[in-house]
């Protein structure tokens, strides 16, 4: 039986002699992230100015980018990519929907609803 505690984190309830298992907002987030920039023409994820300034001193987030909404068992996923220069952005972002979605199912064992792509910029450097 699962049930939303917060809107931090996910519980599910395995049953009454073993406990529960909790999944934090930011571990789906994480998981979306790095499902994300493994397809092939996603330069990065796009963060707001707080994240490109801790990136600077030397915090990385895997989460920058990815806003996450978690509903009873269905998540909603709104991620802000930055492309790269060449590849088709509907093919690209169709290609990340499906690996973010799989992804997120496969771990956690929620119900992935919608997976929304912004597009924030397009990496136009060479260095491939």
């Amino acid at each position: 039986m699962e049930k939303e505690l917060d809107r931090n984190a996910y519980v599910m309830e395995a049953d009454e002699n073993t406990g529960t298992v909790k999944i934090a907002d930011d571990v789906v987030a994480m998981i979306a992230g790095i499902a994300a920039t493994e397809v092939s023409g996603v330069a990065a994820m796009a963060g707001n100015i707080t994240h490109e300034i801790m990136s600077k001193v030397g915090v990385k987030s895997l989460k920058k980018g990815v806003k996450v909404d978690v509903i009873g068992k269905a998540v909603r996923i709104d991620l802000a990519l930055i492309m790269e220069y060449g590849y088709n952005i509907p093919t690209t972002s169709r290609k990340v929907q499906e690996r973010v979605k799989s992804a997120i199912e496969n771990m956690t064992g929620l119900e992935v609803s919608d997976v929304n792509i912004r597009i924030a910029g397009v990496n136009m450097q060479k260095d491939r």
